[in-house]
């Protein structure tokens, strides 16, 4: 693919990385890091956007497979995926040389939603409802997907905004479950102050992912991580299991936005869909419209 380079172009920020096709070029700048993975600025030459470049070392999971196994099965979840609440996989490739797995994704300006709203202190009630909505839309798409996709790990610093827009992604698939038929996990895995008490008895479904969603609902009205309380995943466990509610969820003085919460956190059979809570009242007149349009400080 020939590039065109800007004449004396010494000032010009160099690439550290290029992948094998040569259309992708990483820049030194991280923009986040976790337990597995890094994920850098970078740049697709062909379209002239600004991408996430995200870089897993393979050798620190050369003892553990299932980890391996994981990875690959997000690269390979994202692949099969087209949803524009839902981050999109543009590329990816296994470097034998330097033993990463590399895989290119779309970038969110914004970061994740859990920053976003720090720094955001005062964000109205319509947005928050707009942000809600798109995060059940992405939802929606993965739990009626064939086959049904549950992510099992929702929370707010898995998905990423774009504030320009105000448009809303979910991401990092790294422990989503592709399940059959009679949509049953059972595996425990996730963030303890967003795990549904279900996913503790490891025989769950997809509704585990509305209960995640209701706990970012939480956090994204009062700026809390749920169960900030509790200082050991113990005690989390303890009352989660017990059906004791985060101290948070005490602080909401909107009714109506505290019984949706307690919607999306009742028993599994008595839990709504992605599907239905879109139609949910809630959303009645006020996504669109200035109508209660008050302000959460």
């Amino acid at each position: 693919m020939p590039m065109v380079e800007p004449e004396g172009s010494g000032d010009t920020e160099a690439f550290v990385e290029v992948d094998p096709t040569r259309r992708y070029g990483r820049y030194p700048e991280l923009l986040g890091s976790g337990a597995v993975k890094r994920v850098y600025r970078a740049f697709d030459q062909e379209e002239g956007i600004e991408v996430a470049w995200n870089q897993v070392k393979l050798r620190n999971f050369s003892d553990n497979p299932a980890m391996l196994e994981r990875l690959y099965s997000e690269v390979r979840l994202l692949r099969n995926l087209a949803n524009k609440n839902i981050i999109s996989l543009y590329h990816f490739w296994t470097d034998g040389e330097r033993s990463t797995l590399n895989f290119i994704t779309e970038v969110c300006s914004s970061g994740n939603l859990r920053e976003y709203r720090k720094k955001h202190r005062h964000v109205s009630m319509k947005a928050l409802k707009k942000w809600s909505k798109q995060i059940l839309k992405g939802l929606n798409y993965m739990h009626t997907h064939d086959p049904c996709i549950i992510h099992r790990d929702l929370n707010c610093s898995n998905i990423f905004v774009n504030g320009n827009t105000g448009q809303v992604k979910i991401g990092d698939l790294g422990l989503a479950a592709v399940v059959g038929k009679n949509h049953s996990a059972h595996s425990i895995l996730g963030t303890p102050e967003f795990m549904a008490p279900e996913l503790y008895d490891e025989d769950y479904t997809e509704l585990v992912d509305i209960y995640s969603f209701g706990m970012c609902v939480l956090e994204m009205v009062t700026t809390e991580i749920p169960y900030s309380e509790c200082d050991n995943v113990a005690r989390i466990y303890k009352k989660v299991s017990a059906g004791v509610r985060p101290e948070a969820l005490n602080k909401i003085k909107d009714e109506e936005v505290k019984a949706f919460i307690e919607r999306c956190l009742a028993q599994p059979r008595a839990r709504p869909s992605a599907a239905q809570l879109l139609r949910d009242p809630f959303f009645d007149g006020t996504v669109d419209d200035d109508e209660n349009d008050h302000i959460i400080s």
